[in-house]
């Protein structure tokens, strides 16, 4: 009787299992990303256009960095990196509730803490902000 553990047998039989379990993974993960997108996508399709009177909370930025080492036959050895910015701007309603929003980097820069205005939204889709020229009173 042979032992299946001998002479790398099970390496066969668990790295091909393994493998495919990991590319199960990330083809689902892929797949769950791209769903949810267009589920918020046909979501924020589907709800009103909405404008109301709203003050800018506050803001921030979520910076995503990435580098990497290549190189070419083993003696030069090349580093880049890069970086993603999104930007958001948190709005407070005059109910008290509030709503956060990705928007451009041009419209980030535009708008101040404390700004007064209408802000127009469709579900979470941020769509613009008209500022009043007065300022919001302070209770």
């Amino acid at each position: 009787m042979s032992d299946p553990f001998a002479g790398g047998d099970l390496m066969f039989q668990v790295v091909p299992i393994f493998i495919g379990i990991i590319f199960i993974i990330v083809i689902g993960s892929i797949l769950f990303s791209g769903i949810k997108g267009i589920s918020q996508w046909n979501k924020n399709e589907q709800s009103p256009k909405l404008s109301v009177q709203a003050f800018v909370k506050s803001k921030r930025t979520h910076v995503a960095r990435r580098s990497s080492v290549h190189s070419d036959h083993d003696i030069h050895h090349h580093h880049s990196s890069s970086s993603d910015t999104k930007y958001f701007v948190t709005f407070e309603f005059e109910s008290g509730d509030r709503s956060e929003f990705h928007v451009s980097g041009k419209e980030f820069g535009l708008l101040s803490e404390e700004d007064f205005g209408k802000l127009t939204f469709q579900g979470t889709r941020y769509l613009g902000f008209e500022r009043d020229r007065g300022t919001k009173e302070q209770d």
